[in-house]
């Protein structure tokens, strides 16, 4: 008998432990919007659309990787940010865990308006390069990760489809050159140390017409 209570209580508590987290982790995207408009607005837009390549569009963006981001960009525990930002580390600083959370699920349920590929002497190249990779340099298919048409694959991996080229290939060469170093099993730094100036931009540039 008192063992059968003492599994009860233990069982009680596993569950209560349980929904505990869930509730912790559960975002709620209309407290978001009052983040992203009282903070995020100004680089991103209120709705994640932002009016300038030097800023990334987050609408339609991961919920996860969104959120992924913004921890690192943050540091803790004596320790530096993974992600280094001096501009987004003054704003994540206030942020608490569950503004964090909450801001991504707002700005992953938002419609992107997305860029555009301009430039069609790139396309070529820029579609080899996501499709096929290139197997001579050890280049991986961007599309194994982030999917044929730039969805992305949660959470790691980021939805590029409709991003902005110019702030793809920043990306890119900060990869390169290990300014950026957040990437998961150094993925990204590994590739783009393969990759010219000139395929970056192509695959960038093929990246914003995705779909």
């Amino acid at each position: 008998m008192i063992r059968s209570a003492a599994m009860a209580i233990l069982l009680a508590t596993t569950v209560i432990a349980h929904a505990a987290e869930g509730a912790k982790s559960k975002a709620d995207p209309a407290k978001g919007k009052i983040v992203a408009e009282s903070i995020c607005v100004a680089c991103h837009g209120a709705d994640g659309n932002s009016m300038t390549s030097a800023n990334p569009h987050l609408a339609g963006q991961i919920e996860p990787y969104i959120y992924k981001q913004l921890v690192n960009f943050k540091a803790a525990d004596g320790k530096p940010a993974a992600r280094n930002n001096p501009i987004m580390a003054g704003m994540v600083a206030a942020l608490t865990d569950e503004d964090m959370r909450n801001v991504a699920a707002w700005f992953a349920s938002q419609k992107l308006t997305p860029a555009a590929a301009t430039d069609e002497s790139k396309i070529a190249l820029g579609q080899r390069l996501w499709r096929q990779g290139d197997f001579k340099k050890g280049v991986p298919a961007c599309a194994g990760c982030h999917g044929p048409a730039g969805a992305g694959i949660p959470a790691q991996y980021p939805r590029l489809a409709g991003q902005f080229p110019e702030y793809t290939v920043t990306q890119l060469k900060a990869f390169r050159v290990d300014e950026r170093a957040n990437d998961p099993e150094s993925m990204m730094r590994t590739i783009a140390a393969k990759l010219s100036d000139v395929e970056i931009a192509a695959v960038a540039e093929y990246a914003a017409g995705l779909r």
